[in-house]
């Protein structure tokens, strides 16, 4: 058994707004990681076997690695079908948002997305959510969104109903945010859940190789050159960086997911329990945090990029140049650095 973390009124809620509305749309956040499209699909096809008329929808384009999932082929690309998807939203009786506690983490479908006059059930695992749905199911605490959906379906009694379609989604969503269950990842009940998971017959060896073994050659090849040429250590301060300019992507023909994992990497060296990977993208320079131990890098993150996220991983976004956003992160160091010297001792 499992403790019964979502509160009994929130799953109330859900349940009588699913006995009324069978028109439904499942969104997720821009740059939709393995956690945005497994508890997105996972939900889906639950629904979707329920009978509802059920469509997913992200802001734009996921990894190439993701897209083995059952039901990925049905997700809605925002971005790509921008119209179509508004119809949706605008039509739809029932939006449940997963993976995102702001409306503006959905990028270019916000505006749709906040003008849309169907009721609205927020399922997410970040800190802070705001106010902007009917029913909010947030717990930080938790590994994953995955997770919370799987909590979910079993508090509504439907577990028994679940597919393995849902729960190879689910598992999937849960693996990848916890690193292949390496950070975040403490909790016994986890275990417990993927017991559960596996009784529906998935096969998480498998769902690992079609997750991690699905790599270009030119990914590695990007990678061993950033590992080479562009990580910088501050043993001061136990910390890492890692960087890459857009034309240094271009070089290696880099497609959306090909820098997955890279701000994992130094945590590898002995000694490192801080660890940023700042990437340019089109229109702005994208940074990801990871920490080991105690170091919060949602605080880093917030306070010196307006970011956030998880105790050991988190992320923000800068509007400026990749010099002046490696200054702001060289004076958080300095800032932090009696934090990270004391993370140290408890590695």
């Amino acid at each position: 058994m499992i403790s019964k973390i979502i509160a009994s009124k929130k799953i109330t809620q859900v349940e009588e707004l699913l006995n009324k509305y069978d028109k439904i749309v499942i969104v997720t956040h821009v740059s939709p990681d393995g956690d945005a499209i497994g508890s997105s699909l996972g939900l889906y096809h639950y629904l979707n076997d329920l009978g509802n008329n059920v469509n997913v929808i992200v802001p734009n384009s996921f990894p190439d690695f993701l897209k083995w999932i059952p039901g990925s082929k049905e997700i809605i690309d925002y971005e790509r079908y921008t119209e179509f998807a508004q119809r949706l939203l605008s039509e739809a009786e029932l939006i449940f948002c997963l993976d995102f506690n702001i409306p503006k983490r959905t990028y270019l479908m916000a505006q749709a997305l906040e003008a849309a006059k169907g009721k609205k059930v927020l399922i997410d695992h970040h800190p802070d959510p705001s106010d902007f749905c009917d029913v909010v199911i947030s717990y930080p605490e938790i590994s994953s969104t995955s997770e919370l959906i799987f909590r979910l379906i079993c508090r509504m009694g439907d577990f028994e109903a679940m597919s393995f379609e849902s729960a190879t989604a689910l598992y999937t969503g849960m693996m990848t945010d916890t690193g292949a269950f390496t950070y975040n990842s403490n909790n016994a009940e986890i275990y417990y859940i993927i017991g559960e998971l596996l009784k529906k017959g998935i096969n998480k060896d498998q769902i690992y190789s079609n997750v991690y073994h699905n790599y270009s050659e030119d990914r590695y090849r990007m990678l061993g050159y950033t590992l080479c040429d562009k990580m910088k250590i501050y043993p001061e301060y136990n910390a890492a960086l890692i960087w890459l300019t857009n034309e240094e992507q271009k070089r290696f023909h880099v497609k959306k997911g090909d820098t997955e994992g890279f701000a994992n990497m130094p945590l590898n060296i002995k000694g490192i329990i801080f660890s940023v990977f700042i990437r340019e993208d089109n229109d702005f320079i994208k940074i990801s945090f990871r920490s080991q131990g105690d170091f919060p890098s949602n605080r880093f993150a917030s306070e010196c990029y307006n970011g956030g996220g998880h105790l050991n991983a988190a992320g923000g976004e800068f509007y400026g140049t990749m010099d002046e956003a490696i200054a702001i992160f060289e004076k958080g160091l300095s800032e932090f650095g009696d934090l990270l010297k004391k993370n140290k001792t408890k590695i």
